[in-house]
């Protein structure tokens, strides 16, 4: 049953409203001032409010101001009872806008019809019925959304929880993950094969959402308990195959991945790697800190999943003392300086090369310094960085 409140200081107007109404089938309380109705409207919280305009010492138009600036009582329909704006002249007009400036949702004229009464407050009625729906809509959806980011964020700390702890010795590595506002498909790993080969790869899946870090951590799993088939995982362009193999787009819902793979031989000091679709290795090595120089580790291959039975080219380059490896997402270097800026690869490198000639460098300023640059409060995508210092 719908509450009503009935606002007058007139009682036969009062009586009548509340006999009229209350024969409708509603529960009807009165107020006979706007001081009473402002406090009988904060106790009973009515769907709806007839109040008088012309009213002492509060009138109707500093009641409706009042209940509407109430939080808990904004969405309650409002009509205003009024001799004044009965007209289509510009005064009548002007005071019908002055009723609707303070939040007035509807007007009925004196002297009162009862049928056009009856008429507006069911109408009201279905108004604040449906405000009412779309409220606890929009309270469930806030909700879920809620229980979605608590789900994503859950998600995001298993994929950290499963990157590697840093290596130490002749070889050590530093490795960074920071998840975007959604969680996203990135990845990396290390490990050694044997006591002489040690195998790396970053990759970063298509999208955003559970699906994609599924299928991050899928791929992570097969390659850490080394379970692709006939595969030598010492040779990157097997690997890349044997993967395309096994993640085709069509199995995956239509999401696949880029992939950086390479393999250390600790024993000659070479390197062997191969890419799918994926940004390049970056190696900075040189004799002197004034010397340094650069090499992109990059080869041809087409995105894990796309197609079939895909061949993936294979290079190598040998790895000078004192070098040291970046491996990375786009997510590092993607990033919107403004609306139609982004900082991009090149300037991505050239930080690199000058970090690299600076002591005490490490990732956690590079970290800080794009995040510095980034125009928005949170990153687009994962930024996932992994550094190789080959000592």
């Amino acid at each position: 049953m719908s509450h009503l409140l009935i606002i007058d200081d007139d009682p036969i107007v009062r009586a009548a409203l509340k006999r009229t109404l209350h024969n409708q089938g509603y529960e009807v309380t009165v107020a006979s001032n706007g001081e009473e109705g402002i406090i009988q409207a904060q106790q009973i919280k009515p769907a709806l409010i007839i109040c008088d305009w012309v009213m002492e010492p509060v009138d109707g138009l500093e009641v409706c101001r009042q209940i509407k600036d109430n939080q808990e009582l904004s969405a309650t329909f409002f009509i205003l009872l009024t001799a004044k704006g009965k007209g289509s002249d510009k005064e009548s007009v002007d005071e019908r806008v002055k009723g609707l400036d303070a939040g007035a949702d509807e007007f009925v004229s004196k002297p009162i019809d009862m049928e056009e009464v009856k008429a507006r407050v069911r109408a009201g009625l279905r108004l604040y019925e449906l405000n009412q729906t779309l409220q606890l809509q929009k309270y469930a959806l806030e909700a879920l959304n809620q229980e979605l980011r608590a789900d994503l964020d859950e998600a995001a700390e298993y994929v950290s929880s499963l990157l590697p702890a840093p290596l130490a010795g002749n070889i050590t590595t530093e490795a960074k993950f920071i998840p975007s506002a959604q969680l996203g498909g990135d990845c990396f790993d290390y490990y050694w094969l044997d006591s002489d080969h040690l195998a790396m790869y970053l990759l970063d899946v298509s999208g955003h959402g559970v699906g994609s870090a599924l299928l991050s951590v899928s791929v992570l799993n097969v390659l850490r308990t080394q379970s692709l088939p006939n595969t030598d995982f010492c040779r990157p362009s097997e690997v890349l195959s044997a993967l395309n193999n096994g993640f085709q787009m069509s199995a995956q819902g239509d999401k696949y991945f880029t992939i950086w793979y390479g393999v250390y031989n600790a024993v000659n000091r070479q390197l062997v790697y191969a890419n799918a679709g994926h940004p390049p290795a970056v190696l900075l090595f040189g004799a002197s800190e004034t010397a340094t120089q650069v090499q992109r580790l990059e080869s041809t291959g087409m995105p894990i999943g796309f197609i079939p039975d895909t061949d993936f080219d294979e290079a190598s380059c040998e790895i000078p003392p004192s070098s040291t490896m970046y491996i990375f997402s786009d997510g590092a270097y993607e990033i919107l300086l403004t609306d139609t800026q982004i900082w991009g690869l090149e300037a991505f490198i050239s930080f690199l090369l000058d970090s690299q000639q600076k002591t005490n460098f490490c990732l956690d300023k590079l970290i800080n310094y794009i995040l510095c640059l980034n125009s928005k409060q949170v990153l687009d995508d994962d930024l996932s960085l992994l550094r190789v210092n080959f000592n």
